[in-house]
């Protein structure tokens, strides 16, 4: 759950559990409100908190006591102070919110869909994007010396990712060629295959539905068993970060060109089909789309799932 709100012309959200009714009533008086307010500053010890309250100790231990066998607040860690161990206490979410009735389905707050909670988490979660995206340097590189064009479909998957986020802080884009090895590390959306993308050719061989080398480069899924060699296929494929298990990948990429243009188009028009999962086995996520010229102008202008 996510709190928004206008402010000067901005708008500023907050991650936010609903509260039960123990919770709402646990947290009713005026000290209990302060301490999770003063916790949400900063992780405190009780005494701690009863020397800047200049309240009795016994009163803080109570209401902490209350807050943490609810839910409210938990041990986020220990300490030692004046020769003692000291538990450091902070809220279980930075905001609570109590629900009048059951909410309804909406597209216009980021990250409220059961898509995004589902196919995106952990890379998006609670409105923030926990990762980079990569794509390929427009110079050429790598063994080949190609040059990339999936970067500009780049703008239109940031731009689709960004109905989802709604706090940015930092720079999330790099090219391929300027990643550095810590930054393998975090979840990472890479767009465009491993020939014009070498953080994608690194990871390709650890993905359920990969581009084979030996059949240049043609797609292959390791679920049906068949090969798909036509350039205007492409893959949406998450999967486990084969640099930190902790973590994912998201590989939005095409045989070719036009094959990036088509998970591209897939991945904004048929979001809730890419997060079904593989047609084989929907535990996997991992689509194989191809893309169709409708209107026979050379261009494609639609998709269709092929797995």
């Amino acid at each position: 759950m996510i709190v928004v709100d206008n402010r000067n012309k901005s708008v500023v959200s907050l991650p936010a559990k609903a509260m039960n009714q123990k919770q709402l009533r646990v947290s009713s008086s005026p000290l209990a409100q302060r301490i999770l307010h003063e916790l949400a500053k900063t992780p405190m010890y009780p005494m701690g908190i009863a020397k800047k309250f200049r309240v009795h100790e016994q009163k803080v231990y109570y209401h902490i006591r209350n807050l943490e066998k609810v839910g409210l607040i938990s041990v986020v860690r220990k300490e030692e102070v004046n020769g003692t161990s000291a538990s450091f206490y902070a809220p279980t979410a930075p905001a609570f919110v109590m629900a009048l009735r059951e909410p309804s389905e909406t597209r216009k707050i980021p990250g409220l869909s059961m898509q995004s909670d589902e196919f995106l988490s952990p890379i998006i979660e609670n409105g923030e994007l926990n990762g980079i995206i990569v794509v390929g340097s427009p110079d050429p590189h790598g063994p080949e010396m190609a040059r990339s064009r999936d970067g500009y479909y780049g703008i239109d998957l940031a731009l689709c990712l960004g109905t989802f986020v709604s706090n940015l802080s930092n720079l999330s884009v790099r090219l391929d060629t300027e990643v550095r090895s810590e930054e393998l590390q975090k979840n990472l959306i890479l767009i465009g295959g491993p020939v014009v993308n070498m953080v994608t050719q690194k990871v390709n061989e650890h993905l359920p539905i990969f581009f084979d080398k030996t059949a240049s480069w043609a797609i292959k899924s390791t679920l049906s068993g068949k090969v798909y060699p036509e350039g205007e296929c492409g893959l949406i494929v998450k999967a486990k970060n084969p640099f930190n298990p902790k973590k994912w990948v998201l590989v939005v990429a095409g045989r070719r060109y036009a094959g990036t243009r088509a998970v591209t188009m897939a991945f904004l028009r048929y979001f809730s089909e890419v997060a079904k999962g593989n047609s084989i086995d929907p535990k996997v996520c991992a689509r194989i789309v191809e893309g169709l010229d409708r209107d026979a102008d050379g261009i494609v202008d639609d998709v269709k799932f092929v797995e």
